[in-house]
């Protein structure tokens, strides 16, 4: 969606906050011994208190509040009764609907103590979507974004699964554009003023290509190494972007 009102941006700031708050929540109960469904209880627990819907249970029958993914996978991880072990990353997804608007975010977390090549991977999720959320500015190619992020994963020796991409968000848990984490040629969208995307880099070690799980939902990596993501819902504007879901 594009805002066109002070009451949009309001709506759409107060659904961030709430995934915010969500993802803050489970973040700081990510421990050795703690289950996948735990920590759905707890993003579960924080949307009902604030009144707001897990999106991906609303419109695809999800079975979950959040997706929670753990090392090879990628996105779309069911949350069930699986307990994290030592060295995990673990990646906590949360998108909520609150009053018709809707946002996005996703962090990835070790379980301590983690690999050398896991830390590594964590730091450069995150500066791949500040690199590409620096250039996310009006007037820009969305394909120049793109570009951003993947040199910046290709620079840390990573790779980005270019089947996974974010999207347009706002009014509607997936909308126009789709937002690649690559350099796209073809692809002549230009941001404009207003617009709501979904900024999300999902990385590998090693595969640029990912696989679908037989329960139809969890997607890894295609050859099973490990992943990570780092997602936020954004408006963009002619100078940086306004972070909606940032704690």
């Amino acid at each position: 969606m594009s805002i066109e009102s002070e009451q949009d941006l309001l709506g759409l700031k107060r659904a961030g906050h709430v995934v915010a708050l969500a993802l803050r929540a489970m973040r700081d109960a990510v421990r050795e011994g703690i289950s996948t469904a735990e920590l759905d209880g707890i993003a579960a627990d924080v949307l009902g208190e604030h009144g707001a819907r897990a999106a991906p249970k609303m419109h695809y029958d999800f079975p979950g509040s959040s997706c929670i993914s753990v090392n090879e996978e990628a996105v779309h991880g069911i949350p069930g009764e699986r307990v994290l072990r030592k060295g995990d990353l673990v990646t906590l997804d949360v998108t909520v609907e609150l009053d018709g608007y809707y946002a996005d975010a996703a962090v990835t977390v070790g379980v301590p103590p983690v690999s050398d090549q896991a830390r590594r991977m964590l730091e450069c999720v995150e500066s791949a979507f500040w690199r590409g959320a620096r250039a996310a500015r009006a007037g820009e190619r969305l394909a120049v974004v793109g570009g951003k992020v993947e040199a910046e994963v290709e620079r840390h020796g990573f790779r980005v699964l270019r089947d996974l991409c974010g999207h347009g968000i706002g009014r509607g848990i997936h909308e126009s554009p789709s937002v690649c984490n690559f350099y796209d040629p073809s692809d002549r969208t230009r941001l404009t003023e207003g617009l709501v995307i979904a900024l999300e880099p999902i990385i590998s070690v090693g595969a640029r290509s990912s696989r679908t799980k037989p329960d139809r939902w969890t997607i890894t990596s295609a050859d099973r190494s490990l992943t990570a993501h780092y997602e936020h819902t954004l408006v963009i504007t002619r100078a940086q972007p306004l972070l909606l879901t940032a704690a």
